[in-house]
């Protein structure tokens, strides 16, 4: 390491980064505290929140911050922008272990996999209690068609699903390639025997599945979110479970992580998974490789590939 570069990193990094990393800075493992102003890069994943304080006490010198995932929401960027510091993330890393979770979490559904699995380890023997439904023929509604939203459709039609999406940054052609039938949320929903979600959190999707939208589902229609919690109301979705309209749900994330007390982990018709969408051995080592060049380019001064802001 030849260069006086520092880069803290936060929450952890796969070490195909960190030798990234160490080939051309100095790098420390830990938690933002007050010397924070003496690195010029930090990387962090969902957990570190990175708000306006933090910013401030990391500048002048910190320059980069490097979100090793997609979703940059524990990130203030107005913030960042406002003192110049770029923001970074590897949006691609984790688009085939999302997608793939996603399924996984409908397979469960469809076939109430988690509950005979226990119900067998308990020494039970009731296959007829475990009766489901098969995913050839029925609709699957994508909301959010970008890279995992895509990769999703593209699996769902290998299973002879319908497809349907919705996607407001994208036009109806644009949809069409990438696998799914345009159409309007609020068409889609009466429609679809499965729903997935796959947009990040914004002012514009928070609380996006509200009362009178779970509510406009079809009745014994499956809801899974691997996105972000807070897209989905909680509150609103246990109370659509209890009353028996909606037959299941499969949780990746919360609204608040780790979810301790709520009353959806409870329900029958619940799986709940700890925001494991990127924990796949491949999905991390890209991560690392990723957020390891792009925040190194970004101290170099040279062309960046995601740079968010």
């Amino acid at each position: 390491m030849a260069s006086g570069l520092r880069v803290l990193v936060s929450d952890g990094l796969a070490p195909e980064g960190l030798e990234i990393l160490s080939s051309q800075a100095q790098v420390v493992e830990g938690q933002p505290d007050e010397h924070i102003g003496t690195y010029d890069a930090l990387i962090v994943r969902s957990r570190t929140q990175v708000d306006s304080a933090l910013l401030q006490r990391g500048w002048p010198r910190l320059r980069v911050v490097g979100r090793a995932g997609v979703g940059v929401d524990n990130i203030d960027l107005q913030a960042a922008k406002r003192l110049g510091v770029v923001v970074v993330n590897a949006p691609q890393a984790a688009t085939y272990a999302v997608a793939e979770l996603a399924f996984g979490l409908m397979l469960a559904l469809a076939r109430r996999i988690p509950q005979a699995a226990w119900s067998t380890r308990q020494g039970e023997w009731h296959k007829a209690h475990f009766v489901g439904v098969e995913l050839h023929g029925r609709a699957l509604g994508v909301v959010g068609l970008g890279r995992i939203g895509s990769a999703l459709a593209q699996r769902a039609g290998a299973f002879g699903m319908r497809v349907l999406g919705h996607d407001p940054l994208l036009n109806a052609q644009e949809i069409r390639q990438r696998g799914a039938e345009p159409l309007d949320l609020e068409a889609m929903l009466p429609q679809v025997d499965f729903l997935s979600l796959h947009v990040p959190l914004t002012p514009q999707t928070k609380g996006l599945l509200d009362r009178n939208r779970l509510a406009s589902m079809k009745q014994g229609a499956f809801l899974i979110s691997t996105a972000r919690g807070g897209v989905v109301d909680e509150q609103a979705l246990l109370e659509s479970l209890q009353a028996g309209h909606l037959a299941g749900a499969a949780l990746d994330v919360f609204a608040q992580e780790p979810p301790t007390g709520s009353s959806l982990l409870q329900h029958p018709a619940v799986i709940a998974t700890p925001h494991m969408g990127a924990q796949t051995r491949e999905a991390q080592a890209r991560a690392g490789r990723d957020i390891a060049t792009e925040v190194l380019a970004a101290l170099q001064g040279r062309p960046l590939r995601w740079r968010v802001i």
